[in-house]
């Protein structure tokens, strides 16, 4: 097994056949063969899946649905929570057992889970039918380990972790929207999150290689764009050249693109001058994802957060403030190690006071490695069911208040695809991230058109065309 190498960044420019001999034609070796791949996790593990699934391409494998049907099978995991875990080893079993039938498959894991220590080790132990591994930092080592396997495990995870690599090809989900990356990894090092030890430290790309992937984006005719980051609003930080988020938003947002997201942002990083920018350009959407964690300021500093309960609704009602129309949704955490009952309180206390569009809830999940994970917790599991119970019952009312708000207004929304429970209607995005399904033919996909909102959901809008 390879081990870190916590080297110095550098830039690099990624080739996905670098590693592999010139003349040798690719497309036949693989030619008629199958792909099955899956996605577990965030943002980033599905921009990731992108790469691979670039690569899988250009050795000639192409996709399938039917898991039976693969020659390959690639799971790009997720190390944020525990019923990920579970999720992906009940799968490999499905994935031994077709091995039994189909000794030629090949099955490839990777992603952040793959590089815990404790993981890798469960899959060399205990999975040998496993025959790749590999992570984050090693996903354009793909091509290469697929045309070296002979079905002799062969784990390689964590090289060039400190690496920022350019030019990189992917085969996107989508021809609307497409996902930008502009850093690798994160600083904060939150108590109870594995993303630091997985995906390292933060490396942050050059503002020009950024400008010039949106760039090409619209002209291939892309309506929406996201940046991307575990830590977005903490871009430049570690750069030499004076560049942080604020700057490459507003440059972004000078290129034209219709409509321009960010995600994940961290509130310690969230500045006036970004707010500014948000409420200056009308290209910029209106929607702040900004996680909470917890409204406790006791669990607040167990988490390593960085900032306080009244902090965090300091920054909330400047950006309702300056922004007109904003919707903002959170991140949080219950049944965090020795979470009192005031503590949660505390946590129903902000959640009432912002009202937020929606937010996504867990419960704490310990992941090996990280401090949080070595304190001894004292709330029972039954505790903290209840706890979810009560704040998702908040959650989802104060969504639906705000979702009726939208009730007989005319919205822009951006037509993504056919809706799967109705073909007679499509689905889109509204400026503020809001989900309408609206009553239209699929000549509106690819469009941003006006929408009459004509009833709410506590998930979703219906509409129809304006």
């Amino acid at each position: 097994m390879n081990m870190p190498n916590m080297q110095e960044a550098k830039i690099r420019t990624k080739n996905p056949v670098k590693h592999i001999e010139q003349d040798l034609k690719l497309e036949e070796k693989f030619k008629g063969k199958k792909y099955f791949l899956r996605t577990y996790g965030c943002q980033m593990n599905v921009h990731d899946s992108e790469e691979i699934r670039r690569y899988l391409e250009l050795l000639g494998f192409e996709g399938t649905e039917v898991l039976e049907e693969a020659d390959i099978v690639v799971l790009n995991t997720c190390a944020i929570r525990e019923n990920a875990h579970d999720k992906v080893f009940g799968f490999l079993g499905r994935c031994k057992h077709i091995k039994r039938d189909k000794p030629e498959l090949i099955v490839a894991i990777g992603g952040c889970m793959s590089q815990e220590e404790s993981v890798a080790n469960e899959i060399k132990n205990k999975h040998p039918y496993v025959d790749i591994v590999f992570g984050t930092h090693n996903i354009n080592e793909l091509p290469k380990m697929i045309l070296e396997c002979n079905h002799k495990q062969n784990i390689n995870v964590y090289s060039y972790e400190g690496n920022v690599y350019e030019n990189i090809e992917y085969s996107r989900d989508s021809k609307i929207t497409a996902w930008v990356n502009i850093m690798y990894g994160c600083d904060k090092f939150c108590t109870y999150c594995i993303v630091p030890y997985t995906r390292g430290k933060q490396r942050s790309r050059k503002i020009d290689k950024i400008l010039e992937e949106v760039q090409t984006l619209k002209e291939e005719g892309y309506q929406e764009i996201t940046l991307l980051g575990q830590n977005v609003n903490a871009y430049g930080k570690d750069l030499e050249d004076n560049v942080d988020f604020a700057t490459l938003l507003e440059e972004t947002a000078k290129i034209g693109i219709p409509r321009i997201r960010f995600v994940t942002s961290h509130p310690w990083d969230f500045t006036d001058e970004m707010i500014d920018l948000i409420a200056k350009y009308p290209n910029i959407m209106p929607y702040i994802h900004l996680p909470l964690q917890s409204g406790s300021n006791n669990i607040l500093k167990l988490m390593g957060r960085r900032y306080t309960k009244e902090e965090y609704l300091e920054l909330f009602h400047k950006i309702k403030e300056k922004i007109p129309n904003v919707a903002v949704t959170t991140d949080i955490i219950v049944g965090f190690p020795n979470e009192s009952e005031q503590d949660f309180l505390d946590t129903l206390e902000v959640a009432n006071e912002c009202k937020y569009d929606g937010a996504f809830t867990f419960i704490y999940s310990p992941r090996e490695g990280t401090p949080a994970s070595k304190i001894k917790d004292s709330v029972s599991l039954k505790e903290k069911e209840e706890r979810l119970q009560k704040l998702n019952v908040l959650v989802n009312e104060y969504s639906l208040e705000n979702n009726k708000k939208y009730i007989n207004r005319v919205e822009n929304v951006l037509i993504l695809g056919e809706s799967e429970k109705d073909k007679n209607k499509v689905y889109g995005y509204t400026e503020t991230m809001k989900l309408v399904n609206v009553k239209a033919d699929n000549s509106v996909i690819g469009k941003i058109v006006p929408v009459l909102i004509t009833d709410a959901k506590s998930f979703s809008l219906d509409g129809i065309i304006n």
